[in-house]
């Protein structure tokens, strides 16, 4: 029998890798032969199972989020068609209340079968670019429950057999907005659970079908070994953080908190978000398997060595209160769990940072989703359009080492930066600007990696709707162990002949635009690591040659005085003099900055005296960005974090 088996050294580690392999030629078909523009730039993850639906292997490039959900989808699955299960069938899913992440991703599952017996079970993942609801591409943000957010597939068949289901496929695509890439992206994800199934074969037919099953249960059996052997040799206790989303919409003025205690003890982790705030009344709330995932994917970070499979999750434990916003339950909107997930993610960054120094990172920026959607009046038919773009930002500055610039979001490492040539040639959007944003890292020792600032300008189309899903306008970037923020995000909109732009800010919905209409939107850097005024001052040089800091702001904060020999030849010398006094009058002064009367600070920012970088970084206030009003809960909720994770930590504090 396949339990009683222990497997030789070398068939272990050909089996693993080969496990690994089958679910990354997976993900190779799905790239090959997707229609979805937003599948195609890698917004798709693979899995392996084994016959009791747990995770035996991932691919390499499987997007972080949904590194922790596809278990939960194939289990249930097998419990919704238990004794009904054959060889051929094909099972789709998108429910995020059985441990799924949004509607938009949706699951293509296949039994594998061998001498009669399901062995196996291949999942292929795709973020269909719209699933119905509301807006185009499925993101409105004003959704309190999830009749507004699209279809909700619950475990149904789409291949009986082998037969296509062509009934039920359709009519799920007739329920979105471009029913033939659906069904399109329906074939390629079932050809590639196929790709996995004959992989699957294969190793049988060489090794043996007890062999083969013996595999799926050893890796996992090795990577909770190796797991636990690491957190073991960690010293036991208990580490705390909060992190925030910026606002309810539906409430009052204030961040919404995500609370957690990290608990080592022997060799697993304990993850309580207890005080975590309750539902809010948006789309930015999280079922528990987002929730589970955002927990996975972040203190894998710290592993990075290991396989992933369901090994990994078994060393930890996860206490989320029921009806908050991170265990939100059906009918609660979901769509937005991103905001929360990231949230996690950096705080267990933040935790595990202090448990592992030497892999310490600060807080990346945060993803961000555009989303326009009209018909096409480039097309005398006039087609319905869907663009649906995101962009990369800045990661958090590391211990000894500056953070990644321009980089994926670390919630979905693994997705591509989308290519603006593409994006044209299918909507009526033109590209105008898409470029580093000088001043977007956040200072440290070792400073964040710097975002970027795209423009587009819509051409011709007709009843069109801009969507943005977005966060950190509030809850801004952070910095650890001494370092700043970075800058808070948002998308302006400058209509057809206008002369002045208006800020729509990070989060609305279903805004009508027009020809003509320019929109604009930056990603944060990463926060920065470490007092800023203790960087190297030519590291500072560096940057400003490379345009990743302004000269005015290397002074403002770095204390680092620039003069400026040639522009054009990049030439440029610190007055070391004029930097020592600098700094020693920052010292002497910034904590009082930080602690100034939030009323002035806002005045100040008013009248022009001061931008919205200093009044972040040197005074820790947050405001509305666009009236210049004063946001007195919000500004005491980031005044606190900012006094631990920055103030707290500088030799004059």
């Amino acid at each position: 029998m396949a339990g009683d088996l222990v497997l030789d050294p070398v068939t272990f580690e050909v089996l693993k890798n080969s496990f690994i392999t089958s679910v990354d030629q997976m993900g190779e078909q799905v790239l090959r032969t997707c229609y979805s523009f937003v599948i195609y730039n890698h917004d798709f993850s693979s899995a392996l199972h084994d016959a009791k639906g747990e995770c035996a292997a991932q691919g390499n490039q499987d997007i972080a989020v949904h590194v922790g959900t596809l278990h939960f989808t194939c289990k249930d699955v097998i419990r919704y068609f238990d004794g009904d299960i054959h060889e051929g069938d094909v099972f789709a899913i998108n429910d995020p209340y059985a441990g799924g992440t949004h509607f938009s991703d949706v699951r293509l599952i296949r039994p594998i079968f061998a001498d009669g017996k399901i062995i196996a079970f291949s999942q292929s993942n795709g973020h269909w670019s719209d699933v119905g609801g509301s807006v185009p591409g499925s993101f409105d943000v004003a959704a309190r429950e999830m009749f507004r957010e699209g279809l909700r597939i619950t475990p149904v068949r789409l291949f009986d057999k082998g037969r296509f289901c062509r009934d039920v496929a359709h009519l799920i695509a007739s329920n979105t907005r471009d029913p033939a890439s659906i069904i399109g992206d329906i074939q390629s994800q079932a050809q590639a659970t196929q790709v996995c199934e004959r992989e699957m074969l294969r190793l049988v037919n060489k090794y043996g079908r007890d062999t083969v099953e013996t595999g799926l249960a050893a890796v996992q059996d090795y990577v909770e070994r190796s797991a636990r052997q690491r957190i073991a040799a960690l010293p036991d206790g208990e580490w705390e953080t909060v992190d925030f989303i910026d606002r309810d919409p539906a409430g009052g003025e204030g961040m919404i908190p995500i609370r957690i205690k990290m608990t080592i003890k022997g060799d697993r982790a304990i993850y309580d978000f207890t005080g975590s705030h309750p539902t809010i009344g948006s789309i930015y709330n999280s079922a528990f398997g987002a929730t589970f995932s955002a927990v996975a994917a972040g203190m894998k970070t710290f592993f990075p060595d290991l396989p992933l499979n369901s090994g990994f999750y078994r060393c930890f434990e996860i206490i989320a209160p029921e009806g908050s916003i991170i265990d939100a339950k059906w009918p609660i909107a979901v769509t937005g769990f991103l905001m929360p997930f990231e949230k996690i993610m950096n705080s267990i960054y933040e935790m595990w940072s202090k448990l592992m120094p030497e892999r310490a990172l600060a807080c990346a920026f945060n993803l961000e989703y555009l989303l326009t959607g009209g018909l096409d009046a480039r097309s005398s038919d006039k087609p319905i359009f869907m663009f649906y773009d995101w962009l990369p930002g800045g990661w958090g500055g590391r211990n000894g080492k500056d953070g990644s610039n321009v980089t994926t979001a670390c919630f979905g490492t693994g997705l591509m930066s989308q290519p603006v040539e593409g994006q044209e040639r299918a909507n009526p959007i033109l590209t105008t600007t898409c470029e580093i944003l000088k001043d977007s890292p956040g200072p440290g020792k070792w400073r964040g990696g710097a975002g970027l600032v795209k423009t587009s300008r819509m051409l011709e189309a007709e009843k069109t709707v801009i969507s943005y899903i977005c966060d950190r306008e509030r809850a801004v970037v952070w910095g650890i162990e001494g370092g700043l923020p970075s800058m808070p995000h948002g998308l302006t909109l400058t209509r057809a002949g206008a002369d002045a732009e208006e800020r729509l800010g990070s989060i609305f919905s279903d805004v009508p635009i027009g020809e003509g209409d320019v929109f604009s939107r930056p990603t944060a850097g990463g926060g920065g690591f470490g007092d800023p005024l203790l960087r190297e001052a030519n590291l500072v040089i560096e940057d400003i040659k490379d345009d990743y800091i302004s000269i005015e702001r290397a002074a403002k904060d770095y204390g680092v005085v620039v003069r400026t020999i040639d522009a054009e030849l990049s030439e440029y010398e610190v007055d070391k003099a004029a930097t020592e006094v600098l700094r020693a009058k920052i010292r002497a002064e910034r904590i009082a900055n930080v602690r100034l009367d939030p009323e002035i600070v806002a005045q100040h920012y008013r009248s022009g005296a001061i931008d919205v970088l200093d009044v972040i970084r040197q005074h820790a206030v947050i405001l509305d960005w666009g009236t210049g009003a004063l946001l007195p809960e919000s500004m005491r909720q980031f005044r606190e974090v900012f006094e631990r994770r920055s103030v707290a930590m500088w030799a004059d504090g």
